[in-house]
């Protein structure tokens, strides 16, 4: 009997317990005593979307403005190499020789609407030669363009196109904000399996004396540029064109992650050139200079001074007419020292011609003070 008191108290009690339980709480689970607590926030699509790194925006605004250009070029040839050699050639009785067969070369590019009116900008090497340039845009229209005017010293052609309602892309403003770690997109037609978007960032700015144009300040970047990519977009996050994709480095043919563009200030000014004039007007001084070596400053005994000697000057020329003479060292241009023989060419090419230079140079150990009138370069053919 003692027995059963001490057990009944603690079960009476436990049955007490769970009836007040149950009466005060009916919707407790004991299963719920084992759950973790997870606490959980709805996100609006729209906030979701922000948070993820995309640059979908920048190719939406960029894209419809880049083109795929096609070109034919029609190649004669002779099927007997000895018609071809002009010694055997006469040999022949001319009015039976057989006739040049033809056949039609394509090859493809990219290009980029600058304006609505239907201004294309590409490389010249994409359209050099060509019979025939087709352009077909993004919304699938097509159009033979014709070539307005074409640069091989920095390698940019311009086209027109007869189409309405075009897109056309917004340039950069200003070269001066690029930055080496910046993010770019390439956009193109590479191998011509469509537009395509690339992306990678800047590795370097300013690049010159790379032996691909006269004119050379390229934007180098790593993003994968390949064949056809030529005279395609590289623009910046928000889908401004930074430059015109146009050349890579490679032993094999396909990108290695160093991509060559031509900034999008120098393609606006050949543009704008081409349109109103029919060809590009850079400043010309007449003359050839050459880098100041160590071994060539011991020899004029310029050791302490940084310059360029001049090494030709073309007979009555703005800089012969000035008095320059070959073997002067030149200072400074403008006020400014030179740097290297390129770039201080390209800085002459960017002065108008009527415009006056002031150079500051070094004859038999004396400085000279020479104005000379800035002419126009003549046009390479």
């Amino acid at each position: 009997m003692k027995k059963f008191s001490f057990l009944g108290w603690p079960i009476l009690t436990g049955i007490l317990a769970a009836l007040l339980i149950l009466q005060f709480l009916p919707n407790f689970n004991v299963q719920e005593v084992n759950k973790v607590e997870i606490r959980e926030t709805f996100i609006p699509e729209q906030t979701h979307s922000i948070k993820r790194i995309s640059y979908a925006d920048a190719v939406d605004r960029a894209s419809p403005a880049v083109v795929n250009i096609f070109t034919q070029t029609v190649v004669r040839e002779n099927n007997n190499p000895l018609i071809a050699d002009p010694f055997f050639r006469q040999f022949f009785n001319q009015e039976r020789l057989p006739q040049q067969q033809e056949r039609i070369q394509s090859s493809l590019g990219s290009g980029v609407i600058i304006s609505r009116q239907g201004y294309v900008v590409t490389n010249n090497h994409v359209i050099s030669g060509a019979d025939t340039i087709i352009v077909s845009l993004q919304d699938g229209r097509e159009s033979i363009a014709t070539v307005i005017g074409s640069d091989p010293e920095t390698d940019l052609a311009v086209l027109k196109i007869n189409l309405t309602d075009l897109p056309s892309i917004t340039l950069s403003t200003s070269d001066a904000h690029l930055r080496v770690g910046d993010v770019v997109l390439a956009i193109g037609n590479p191998f011509g399996v469509g537009q395509t978007v690339t992306m990678g960032i800047i590795s370097a700015i300013g690049r010159n004396s790379i032996g691909l144009n006269t004119y050379e300040n390229f934007i180098q970047t790593d993003a994968a540029i390949n064949p056809g990519n030529s005279g395609g977009a590289l623009i910046d996050p928000d889908g401004n064109l930074l430059g015109i994709n146009t050349a890579i480095f490679s032993q094999s043919g396909g990108s290695h992650g160093i991509g060559f563009a031509i900034p999008a200030s120098v393609a606006r000014k050949v543009m704008q050139d081409l349109i109103e004039h029919g060809r590009v007007i850079r400043g010309w001084l007449g003359i050839e200079v050459q880098e100041l070596t160590p071994i060539l400053a011991e020899s004029f005994d310029v050791t302490d001074r940084q310059g360029l000697i001049i090494a030709g000057i073309f007979r009555n020329g703005p800089a012969h007419q000035a008095g320059l003479q070959p073997g002067d060292i030149l200072l400074a241009l403008n006020g400014e020292p030179p740097s290297t023989a390129r770039l201080t060419m390209n800085r002459i090419a960017r002065i108008r011609p009527g415009e006056k230079a002031r150079m500051e140079i070094l004859r038999d150990g004396r400085e000279m003070s020479l104005i000379a009138t800035i002419g126009e370069r003549p046009q390479i053919r």
